[in-house]
């Protein structure tokens, strides 16, 4: 039997088919040469690193702007929201304070007298001052518990219940 060939050395390695454009390169082990840059007004040029890119000032400057305008809009809500007397935080407490005097004024308590809207449907008593002419029901009692009856001395009565558990009947005797 005979041996095989040596491998040949300093040899480039053969182009594979097909690729015929390729430049040859250095088998392992050889220096790579860096392709030579064109030099201008023949004075040779250093290699340059990677370039980012210039920034203009104007570009920075629009940034900060923009980034002011969103923070100081945001600022000017707050501060107009807790400030403004005829918005934001007066006005929500405003609201609140108007829904509390209106709730209220259909609450009656022992001895208040009222009038009641709705009396065969929805009947909502409404607080009513004792000497007017609308007064029609002096509250007589409240009955805590589900469906509790008014006694024989009442003339009226008018069952309340909530989801949160405080149901409750109260009961009125004509003025």
């Amino acid at each position: 039997m005979s041996a095989p060939p040596p491998p040949y050395q300093n040899q480039p390695p053969q182009q594979p088919y097909g690729y015929p454009h390729q430049q040859p390169q250095q088998p392992y082990g050889y220096p790579q040469q860096q392709p030579q840059q064109p030099q201008s007004y023949g004075y040779p040029q250093q290699p340059r690193g990677p370039q980012r890119p210039q920034r203009s000032p104007l570009r920075g400057l629009i940034t900060a702007v923009i980034v002011l305008a969103i923070f100081g809009g945001g600022a000017w809500y707050v501060w107009d929201y807790n400030t403004n007397p005829n918005g934001g935080k007066a006005k929500a407490e405003a609201s609140r304070a108007a829904r509390v005097a209106e709730n209220k004024k259909h609450d009656p308590q022992i001895g208040d007298c009222v009038k009641v809207q709705d009396p065969h449907g929805d009947p909502l008593p409404e607080i009513v001052d004792c000497g007017s002419t609308e007064a029609e029901y002096k509250t007589g009692d409240r009955l805590y518990g589900p469906d509790k009856e008014c006694g024989s001395k009442f003339d009226y009565g008018i069952q309340f219940s909530s989801r949160r558990g405080a149901d409750y009947t109260l009961c009125f005797t004509k003025v």
